[in-house]
């Protein structure tokens, strides 16, 4: 199989195997990078999840958590959230005089209701000239540091935008494109459209493009890259409750057959054993991130069900694993369990949610003109929940 030959520049950064965690909020914190991590040897890009830039600017408790990163984080990349194109520059002049990260992803992807109503996410790219305006202040605000950003086709199939939208990154000095090749009424349902992110790749050629969507193993990823063109892959949801697949990345991108799990260099997934290991590890990272261990494994609630996808575990078991509230209750649940299972069948495809087809709610009368900015309400940048 054909892999890239020359390595993903971004800005002074080489990111070789050419492969990205894609931000999702609530899930690529710290602990969770430090897992990917791991697994990758060090290699790849990590990028935290969406920060909102009034949050950042106003040093809001827990964002100014969430953009601490591990010191052997290297290169430290933030995604900031923002449609105000005064707050986006002062949030990434923030970042830049203070050192804050080493590189700056801006988000225009994001397609759920409490972002797009705002004006924000995926519903941004429509309006031609703010797009433009933030683009503008954060290429001018961020310094020496490379500003990249991830969209979505459109918002719909009736209003695409990423052509457009990749144009105008160009001209305003943004050093890479991200695309996922679905439109925010998709959500994550439905195939993403790889064609889309050969057509972006054609038509930017002056800048990096990185694909994203439905890549569920490494051999997606070499597949997207030899179908498109494009010089790298972001992964999202297919590394959810499975971190080892940065492992599988790294080794298909250098040419090996390797696969995580083995221990002679093969392919053998992991057990369950292990992943339960794994699973416990991610609570205690959680816990010493947060500070407090029980709230450390609360927050890990939402990764059981990923991560035992395919096993054969009860419902009721699966039940009492999703509420517990210490390492030690954790652990205990885990050893009851058949632990001698092997990997599944199956359990390497689609992950997380799927649902799509689903209306976009968006400011009052934000279609109507897609180079007027005056649909932006004057609260869209006040959320400071920190993404």
């Amino acid at each position: 199989m054909s892999t890239p030959t020359q390595p993903l520049r971004i800005g002074p950064h080489t990111v070789q195997p050419p492969v990205v965690l894609a931000p999702m909020a609530g899930i690529t914190n710290a602990p969770f990078r430090t897992l990917c991590r791991e697994f990758s040897g060090g290699k790849g890009l990590f990028v935290s999840e969406m920060i909102t830039t009034r949050a950042l600017v106003e040093r809001n408790e827990k964002t100014m958590q969430l953009v601490t990163f591990d010191p052997t984080e290297q290169p430290r990349s933030i995604q900031l959230y923002g449609v105000d194109p005064a707050t986006v520059g002062k949030a990434v002049r923030m970042i830049a005089e203070e050192g804050l990260a080493d590189h700056i992803d801006l988000n225009f992807g994001c397609p759920v209701p409490k972002v797009t109503r705002k004006g924000g996410g995926s519903a941004l790219p429509y309006k031609r000239n703010l797009l433009r305006a933030i683009l503008r202040e954060a290429v001018s605000g961020a310094g020496d540091l490379p500003v990249t950003m991830k969209m979505r086709k459109g918002i719909d199939d009736d209003h695409i935008t990423y052509l457009d939208a990749g144009r105008i990154a160009v001209e305003e000095g943004v050093t890479a494109i991200a695309l996922h090749g679905r439109t925010a009424a998709q959500h994550y349902g439905g195939t993403a459209d790889w064609d889309a992110i050969a057509r972006l790749k054609e038509h930017v050629p002056e800048i990096p493009v990185l694909g994203n969507g439905d890549i569920w193993s490494a051999e997606d990823a070499l597949r997207m890259v030899r179908e498109t063109g494009c010089d790298g892959v972001v992964v999202g949801r297919g590394c959810l409750g499975r971190p080892w697949l940065f492992a599988d990345l790294v080794a298909a991108f250098e040419g090996r057959d390797a696969r995580a799990g083995g221990t002679d260099g093969g392919s053998r997934r992991p057990a369950l054993r292990e992943v339960a290991d794994v699973m416990v590890r991610h609570a205690r990272l959680l816990g010493e991130w947060i500070g407090d261990e029980s709230k450390g494994v609360v927050d890990f609630r939402k990764h059981v069900a990923w991560y035992l996808k395919g096993f054969a575990v009860g419902s009721e078991m699966r039940k009492r694993l999703a509420v517990t509230s210490s390492l030690e209750e954790l652990r205990a649940g885990l050893d009851e369990l058949d632990l001698d299972q092997s990997w599944p069948a199956g359990a390497d495809g689609p992950r997380g949610r799927t649902s799509g087809n689903n209306r976009v709610v968006l400011p009052d009368g934000w279609l109507k003109d897609p180079y007027d900015c005056a649909g932006v309400g004057e609260d869209a940048e006040l959320d400071t929940s920190g993404g």
